[in-house]
């Protein structure tokens, strides 16, 4: 597959390019959700010390792990966030406690409004030399007005951790809650830092349509192949 072609088949179409390049090209107000999790700056921090460095070259990735998204780019990604997607909808972005005070105040003067972060409860602890992260923010917006699918959901969303996989990888049941809270069977879900396409691949199990994005050619050949294979399990059981 070619760096830079997107791929497309009913019910996703990928791209491999610059996040915010590619938000660029999208119609306004043509998006129902985004979920995404950025290669956020102080990642670097994190894996530059200790058994982390492990990360840079991981056995599911060759390629350095990931280009890091900069803290000078968020208010340029979000000022696109915000212009594509629709009125009365949901944005849910993950981040780790120092990003979140990065990006909560440039959201806000964009025009969304916060509501609070939900905690995300990996269920195992993860690496570390102090307290032992066991958690990860997922900061939730909102343009407009839009009332959550079920009310008697948590602000805690407990779903263990994926062991080996993509660097941050994120389980397709986390992604599914949200999906379902946020959005109805044929609504477009965005990712445009999609990695290994979890989300996607949460988003097409679920009836929706996927739109996603990853500057990784790596990452766009793993999620390339998990959404075809997502799309073919949907047509199996509609078979049956």
């Amino acid at each position: 597959m070619d760096a830079n072609s997107p791929c497309s088949i009913s019910g996703f179409t990928i791209h491999n390019v610059d996040a915010v390049d590619w938000l660029k090209t999208l119609p306004k107000e043509s998006i129902d959700l985004f979920i995404t999790d950025p290669p956020y700056e102080s990642l670097e921090k994190h894996r530059a010390v200790g058994t982390t460095t492990r990360l840079k070259n991981s056995k599911s990735s060759s390629n350095k792990w990931f280009e890091i998204f900069p803290n000078s780019r968020f208010e340029e990604l979000l000022k696109e966030v915000h212009r594509v997607l629709r009125k009365n909808s949901h944005f849910y972005l993950f981040c780790d406690q120092e990003t979140a005070f990065v990006i909560k105040p440039i959201a806000e003067k964009i025009g969304f409004k916060f509501w609070k972060p939900l905690i995300w409860d990996k269920r195992k602890i993860g690496m570390g030399y102090h307290y032992r992260a066991r958690y990860e923010f997922i900061l939730f917006f909102e343009k407009g007005k839009r009332k959550l699918n079920d009310l008697s959901t948590p602000d805690i969303l407990e779903v263990d951790r994926i062991h080996r996989g993509y660097p941050t990888e994120k389980p397709v049941q986390l992604s599914e809650i949200l999906i379902n809270q946020s959005s109805k069977v044929g609504e477009v879900v965005c990712d445009p830092f999609m990695g290994s396409g979890s989300t996607g691949c949460a988003a097409v199990k679920l009836g929706r349509n996927f739109i996603g994005n990853d500057l990784s050619d790596e990452a766009f050949s793993i999620a390339a192949k998990r959404l075809k294979d997502q799309v073919a399990s949907n047509l199996e059981k509609e078979i049956q």
